[in-house]
């Protein structure tokens, strides 16, 4: 006889499904969640009433050099999908270059967020391969 897989399907709150896979959540106000696990960089999540956002902060854009770096930035956005490099211009001052992924929030399962948070810190591993100060001299 074959194994005969059973799929269980369980509903849980967003911030308690979190925190039960072992990542700290700090409710900023305004559906807005700053996610840690480890080591890794904070994932910012604003829940929308049927988007879920998803944004990592790599630093100050100016800061990473010039159009060169930038097109490889962009070039690697096809490597890293589903997540991709962004500008949040929301402080024109201080524009920010950032992991972005969203997510419809009409039937996430589990294994769709743990996706997107394992996504997001391979794409960091290859932004700070590219943005290392080694890289930037190649």
């Amino acid at each position: 006889m074959n194994n005969l897989i059973i799929k269980i399907e369980k509903s849980e709150e967003f911030t308690r499904f979190l925190m039960s896979h072992d990542f700290d959540v700090e409710d900023l106000g305004k559906n807005v969640y700053r996610v840690t696990r480890a080591e890794e960089l904070p994932v910012f999540i604003q829940l929308g009433e049927e988007v879920i956002y998803f944004e990592v902060d790599l630093g100050n854009v100016h800061a990473f050099g010039d159009a060169s770096l930038h097109f490889k930035l962009l070039d690697l956005n096809t490597e890293i999908l589903p997540v991709s490099f962004g500008i949040n211009n929301t402080n024109p001052e201080d524009p920010r270059l950032v992991l972005v992924e969203s997510r419809e929030t009409g039937s996430l399962n589990d294994h769709e967020i743990l996706s997107v948070f394992d996504a997001l810190e391979l794409a960091v591993d290859r932004a700070e391969e590219l943005l290392s100060p080694d890289a930037a001299k190649a």
